[in-house]
């Protein structure tokens, strides 16, 4: 994950409206990271649409279907008050932009990352990006 991952694309305090408004600033993220084209947004709220990207323990990982990828690249957005996500409360989103099959790796990897509780919290309360960086990573 460490070649996906850019400390620049980790916000740590943001705030948003509800579920749309959060996968939106996911994506312009990305997009201000040149992983995506600016289509992709669209793309990354239809997916939400057909099934929710909510994992648990507070997490979601929006993405959208592999069209608008200029490369691979993650994004970790923080929203402290939380955002509803379907009756569920999200604090972290891991937005993904992968071409080809590299999004199926990502997820896998991610998955194994929030699987494991004290990872999944410390990702929760890291403090700054170093922090979330050296998790990630």
């Amino acid at each position: 994950m460490h070649e996906v991952l850019d400390g620049r694309a980790v916000r740590m305090n943001a705030t948003a409206s509800d579920r749309d408004d959060a996968i939106r600033q996911c994506g312009r993220v990305l997009v201000g990271m040149g992983a995506v084209a600016e289509p992709y947004i669209e793309a990354m709220l239809q997916r939400e649409r057909s099934i929710s990207t909510y994992v648990g323990e507070g997490f979601a990982i929006p993405h959208g279907y592999k069209d608008g990828v200029l490369r691979d690249a993650i994004c970790f957005v923080r929203f402290p008050a939380g955002v509803d996500w379907d009756g569920e409360r999200v604090t972290v989103c891991v937005g993904i932009a992968a071409g080809g099959d590299g999004h199926v790796k990502l997820l896998s990897e991610l998955a194994e990352i929030l699987l494991d509780p004290d990872r999944a919290r410390a990702l929760r309360e890291a403090s700054d990006v170093e922090s979330v960086l050296k998790e990630l990573r």
